[in-house]
């Protein structure tokens, strides 16, 4: 059985952190539309939907990704390097507490689950404004034990490294080359996004199926010539908060081998 961790829209989400995108105006009760489509899709395949306490004083709550990273022998609680962030974390150590030993990332080390992309037992870590080099050499020390890799990844050019690059099979990644060295994928398949639409490489692989944001048609048309599973979703108003696919659940298994 797979869990995935949400967390409700803010009705305060226009009050967003954003870095590299221009503010616009958010439809909430859109934006609410959209997040409540994407957890009946995670339902549907095959995810039991566990909720987080609402968070209406924290904007960004609903991007639950960035509070953690839990591994199949431990959970992570990231400390997110935006500062009005880090209250977030608290809610979710408690939702993780009965079912991971629970881990911390302490300052001066800044790390955001967005950054971090796990491929079996490779974590590639993005070295961006949220996380820092301490906070990769902390989650290092954590993971060694247990048999995984951190490779850090430079990240040019926008937020999160899952920006950048996300998994969409088991030997294969979406991403944007000018945003990442490409070269430290190159054990795998490298898809690269369409060039007009640079913000495209955010892709959620649960099980065999690539959820995929409509709003990218061209880099859709490349993943389709690939034969993925993939299921396009409008999450066009949470995208004005710089969040993505990923961002808005945090998926594992309850009880794993």
């Amino acid at each position: 059985m797979l869990i995935a961790l949400t967390r409700e829209v803010s009705p305060t989400l226009n009050s967003c952190e954003l870095t590299h995108v221009h503010r616009e105006p958010i439809d909430v009760d859109f934006a609410r539309r959209q997040h409540r489509t994407y957890e009946h899709l995670l339902g549907r395949l095959g995810c039991e939907i566990v909720r987080l306490p609402a968070a209406p004083e924290l904007p960004d709550a609903v991007f639950v990704e960035d509070t953690c990273l839990v591994l199949d022998e431990l959970a992570i609680i990231a400390n997110p390097g935006a500062i009005s962030r880090r209250s977030e974390t608290a809610a979710m150590a408690e939702a993780l507490r009965s079912l991971r030993v629970l881990h911390y990332i302490q300052d001066p080390g800044t790390l955001d689950g967005g950054d971090v992309l796990r491929i079996g037992k490779r974590l590639f870590v993005g070295i961006t404004t949220r996380s820092n080099l301490e906070g990769i050499e902390q989650l290092q020390a954590i993971v060694a034990p247990h048999g995984y890799t951190v490779a850090p990844v430079k990240v040019e050019g926008c937020l999160h490294l899952k920006s950048a690059v996300t998994q969409v099979g088991d030997d294969a990644v979406l991403m944007n080359a000018a945003w990442i060295d490409a070269s430290v994928f190159k054990d795998f398949e490298r898809i690269e996004v369409d060039p007009n639409e640079s913000l495209g490489a955010n892709a959620l692989l649960v099980d065999r199926f690539v959820i995929y944001p409509w709003s990218f048609p061209r880099t859709l048309g490349r993943l389709e010539q690939k034969e993925l599973a993939l299921i396009p979703v409008d999450v066009s108003e949470l995208a004005k908060a710089e969040g993505g696919v990923t961002c808005c659940s945090v998926i594992f298994s309850r009880n794993p081998r």
